[in-house]
C-alpha cells in the first residue's frame, strides 16, 4: 500500500444511540455495515457528499455481523449504487440477510423464553419488516481467512470472530492494521448496560485472537460501548485504547461467566425478579439495567451461558 486509505465514521441517528458504518476511501470504495432501512439515504449519502464521495461509487458492502441494526440498510445501500456493490457476509449469518424471518427465529429461540412477552415475535417481527430494507442473497459468502481486493493494492482481510453472532466478522484493511469489528468487542455493553454474546467461549477466543494477533493500530467499534464506570468509548479506537478495550472485555466477560456459573450450578429458579431465572447473576454483579429492553443483552448472554453448561453436563 503506497499511500494511507482514509477511513470515514458515518452515524445515522436510531434509538438510545446512533447506528455507525465506516467509508473506506478505496479505489473501489467501501462501506463496513449499513444501519437499517433509511440509513444509506439519510445519514450516509449526506455525511459522503461532504466528503466529496458519492454513494452510488461504492463498491463493497461488508457486513461485520446479522443483527438488524448492521445489516438492515445493505439492500437500499446496495440498491443505491446501481446494484454494482459487492455484499459480503459470514455464511453463518447470511440467513439474516436473506429472511426478515431469521431474525425472528433467533428471538423465538434464545431470550424469548426468559422475555415473557406474548406479543414479543410480534414486534420483533414487526420491527424487522420496518428496519429492514429487503431481503437480499448476498453476493460473496465468506468464512474467514479470505482476502479483498479494493482495487490498486489495496486489500482488506477477513477473520472470523465468533461470539456475538456466530458469524460475526473482523476486516483488516492490510498494511494499516486497521479493524472493523462491528459488535464483537462489547466491553460493557451499549445503551443496556451488559455484553451480549450467544457462545461465550468463542466469545473469549475471539478477544484474546483480536487482542493477541491481530493487535489493531485502530479499531473500529459499531456502537459506542461503556467502561466498566459507565463512560463510553468512541468508536475510533487508537492501538492503546484497543487492547484496553479487548482486555476490559475479557475482564467483564470472565465476571459474566463466574457469576453464571454459579447461578447454573445451584440450579435456576423461577422467581418474580424481572432478571428471573438468573436473579442470582443480577445480584452478584449489581446490574440493574432493564432486562426487558431489546436486544436483551442480559438474557442473550446468559441463554448462552446455559447452553453451553447444558452441553458440558
Amino acid at each position: 500500500m503506497t499511500q494511507e486509505v482514509k477511513i470515514h465514521p458515518l452515524v445515522s441517528p436510531w434509538g438510545r444511540f446512533g447506528l455507525y458504518s465506516f467509508f473506506i476511501d478505496a479505489p473501489e470504495p467501501a462501506i463496513v455495515d449499513t444501519g437499517i432501512a433509511s440509513s444509506p439515504a439519510e445519514g450516509m449519502a449526506p455525511a459522503l457528499e461532504k466528503l466529496g464521495r458519492r454513494i452510488e461509487d461504492v463498491r463493497w458492502i461488508l457486513l461485520t455481523h446479522g443483527h438488524i441494526d448492521h445489516v438492515g440498510g445493505a439492500r437500499a445501500l446496495w440498491e443505491l449504487t446501481g446494484r454494482k456493490a459487492k455484499v459480503v457476509i459470514h455464511e453463518a449469518d447470511a440467513p439474516m440477510l436473506r429472511s426478515r424471518r431469521a431474525h425472528v427465529d433467533e428471538y423465538l429461540a434464545g431470550r424469548a423464553q426468559y422475555l415473557n412477552d406474548p406479543e414479543g415475535e410480534a414486534k420483533v417481527a414487526a420491527a424487522g419488516n420496518a428496519v429492514i430494507a429487503g431481503e437480499m442473497e448476498p453476493t460473496l459468502l465468506v468464512r474467514g481467512g479470505e482476502t479483498l481486493s479494493l482495487g490498486v493494492d489495496v486489500t482488506v482481510s477477513v477473520h472470523s470472530v465468533p461470539g456475538h453472532t456466530r458469524g460475526s466478522v473482523a476486516y483488516v484493511l492490510d498494511g494499516q492494521n486497521d479493524v472493523f469489528v462491528g459488535d464483537a468487542v462489547q466491553v460493557h455493553g451499549a445503551a443496556n448496560g451488559f455484553p451480549g454474546f450467544v457462545d461465550p467461549a468463542a466469545y473469549r477466543a475471539s478477544l484474546r485472537f483480536l487482542r493477541d494477533e491481530v493487535r489493531p493500530r485502530h479499531l473500529y467499534l459499531g456502537h459506542p460501548y461503556r467502561r466498566t464506570d459507565g463512560t463510553p468509548y468512541g468508536v475510533e479506537l487508537d492501538a492503546e485504547q484497543a487492547r484496553a478495550a479487548l482486555q476490559e472485555s475479557l475482564e467483564i466477560e470472565a465476571r459474566v461467566g463466574d457469576a453464571a456459573c454459579a447461578c447454573l450450578e445451584a440450579g435456576l429458579r423461577d422467581t418474580d425478579s424481572p432478571y428471573s431465572p438468573f436473579a442470582q447473576v443480577a445480584q452478584e454483579l449489581g446490574y440493574a439495567g432493564d432486562p426487558t429492553l431489546e436486544p436483551s443483552p442480559f438474557f442473550t448472554t446468559l441463554h448462552g451461558h446455559r447452553t453451553q453448561f447444558t452441553q458440558k453436563s
